[in-house]
């Protein structure tokens, strides 16, 4: 029988989040956001990156306010939720130099969604060639990257972004 160690899986498992809270919805000030993987945050949206990533540079872009369906979205929120996600395929662009993406989002537990109370769209970099027979014969994937690592490289650009008033440049 082969084994695959995950053991980062059980600082998940013993962490202190109470069952029944968000984990979207950030209580505490900027202290919190490495933490927390947080990128980017204002008062209409936040960027941070999944602890549990598909590929490298998985990033979660999230409303703030606590929402679970785009049909409680005001078009202000929706409007700078898009042009975050915009803002921020571009600095994956540059910093990961990622040849794709696939963008998506779960809505309810019966559509997968694994926090269904707050919505979140997923952006995953691909590149060419980034799939190999693992997935395939024994359901795992390869991470090519620490977390802390992307963390630092991707904060760096993400501090630099701003809301102009009309979208979020660098």
């Amino acid at each position: 029988m082969e084994r695959l160690w995950a053991p980062w899986r059980m600082t998940y498992l013993r962490s202190e989040e109470m069952p029944g809270s968000c984990i979207f919805c950030l209580t505490g000030g900027s202290e919190q956001h490495e933490e927390k993987l947080v990128l980017f945050r204002d008062s209409h949206a936040l960027v941070m990156m999944n602890r549990y990533p598909y590929t490298c540079g998985h990033l979660l872009v999230v409303p703030t306010r606590h929402a679970a369906s785009v049909t409680e979205l005001e078009p202000e929120e929706m409007n700078r939720l898009g042009l975050l996600l915009r803002a921020s395929v571009g600095i994956l662009k540059r910093m990961l130099r990622c040849e794709g993406f696939n963008l998506g989002m779960n809505l309810g537990h019966i559509a997968g969604a694994g926090v269904a109370d707050h919505l979140h769209w997923h952006l995953v970099p691909r590149w060419g060639g980034d799939t190999n027979f693992l997935p395939v014969l024994s359901d795992t994937r390869v991470i090519n990257q620490y977390l802390a690592e992307t963390y630092a490289e991707l904060r760096g650009e993400f501090e630099l972004l701003h809301w102009t008033g009309t979208e979020y440049t660098t």
